[in-house]
């Protein structure tokens, strides 16, 4: 088992100063790859933030009324409770039965593993596939999808014009528009909504402000396995995540090749974020895989397979997973869901979750 050596530190800190480039000069804590600043979240020209768009948004990500049912919502897939996923290897979305989580079960079973939103700010290209280039047009792909919340968008605009109470937050979050109520305006207050959802407090964070304390003996071993099996090429520091795309998982799905008609881009899929990943499970884009440490593991040998990193054992394994379960976890701006929606229906449950 290996452990982080002083040695092993001061030649890191080295590397770190070296890459450092025309990055700001870091001066924590030494690091196993070149320090980068966490970015700052930039809102779209076209639809600049405000409390009162992130509010109307954050009603109707919680609002069942934006589905055919009017029993599932944005949440039902994407819940606080679940690390702003599902906990299910595929969603489940209209027509289903059960609350968020665990035993929920229908017909209408999404393709691929549901990502977790945090930080989703800060991606230009959205969904495992990349197929849309803003939250602008994200948000809108799941309300018509058919297994998810399955609405034409001019059914859903009559559906919450109809809805009295919804017209003064519209009103708020739009003040110059005549008619506000619109499907535009639906995907701008969600995407508003979801650009909040940041993850940048962690102890990871803490650590590299200069809180030398604020890893462990384990999760600075764990974080030098990280960069020996080559994992940080890909998941990059700070967001532990990256714009490539990966085949690295055996599976019928085309993957980036469904949106660039690339045949090189075959099973090609987004390199998701790490943060908070120890509520995002199962892992992987089918789900396949349900614990941190057997993720870790079936990355790492792939990537040892391929000569991109060291190979690990169960238990280095086992410490790079203490350095991404508790590490990179900061749940401090999570959403708070409603007690009530301004269409009067029942905002969806979760199902029971242990605290970890």
């Amino acid at each position: 088992m290996k452990r982080l050596s002083t040695s092993l530190l001061v030649a890191a800190s080295a590397l770190v100063a070296a890459c450092a480039g025309d990055s700001e000069p870091y001066e924590g804590p030494p690091l196993p790859w070149a320090y980068e600043p966490f970015p700052e979240a930039l809102d779209p020209f076209q639809n600049l933030s405000t409390p009162e768009k992130v509010e109307l948004g954050r009603l109707l990500f919680y609002d069942p009324i934006l589905s055919r049912d009017q029993k599932t919502a944005c949440a039902t897939c994407h819940s606080e409770v679940w690390g702003l996923a599902d906990g299910l290897a595929l969603s489940v979305g209209v027509d289903g039965e059960g609350p968020t989580g665990p035993g929920r079960e229908g017909p209408n079973v999404t393709t691929r593993n549901a990502q977790t939103l945090w930080n989703v700010a800060f991606r230009e290209e959205l969904f495992w596939d990349g197929r849309t280039s803003s939250l602008e047009a994200q948000a809108l792909e799941p309300i018509r999808a058919e297994r998810e919340l399955d609405m034409a968008l001019p059914h859903l605009v009559a559906r919450i014009a109809a809805a009295p109470a919804y017209r003064p937050f519209f009103r708020a979050a739009f003040p110059d528009e005549v008619e506000p109520i619109s499907a535009e305006n639906v995907a701008k207050a969600l995407a508003a909504f979801q650009r909040s959802f940041v993850s940048n407090r962690a102890p990871y964070d803490q650590y590299v402000a200069g809180d030398e304390h604020a890893l462990s003996g384990d999760q600075l071993a764990g974080m030098q396995l990280f960069a020996d099996a080559g994992c940080a090429g890909c998941h990059v520091p700070p967001l532990f995540e990256s714009r490539r795309y990966e085949a690295r998982v055996e599976s019928g799905d085309r993957g980036r090749e469904a949106v660039t008609g690339a045949e090189a881009d075959r099973g090609r899929l987004r390199v998701p974020t790490l943060r908070n990943l120890r509520e995002t499970g199962p892992y992987f884009h089918d789900g396949s895989t349900a614990t941190l440490e057997d993720a870790v593991l079936r990355e790492a040998g792939t990537s040892a397979a391929r000569g991109e990193g060291a190979a690990l054992d169960e238990a280095e394994a086992a410490l790079v997973a203490v350095f991404l379960r508790k590490s990179l976890m900061d749940r401090t701006r999570e959403p708070s869901r409603p007690d009530r929606v301004p269409s009067g229906l029942a905002v969806p449950k979760d199902g029971f979750r242990i605290p970890r």
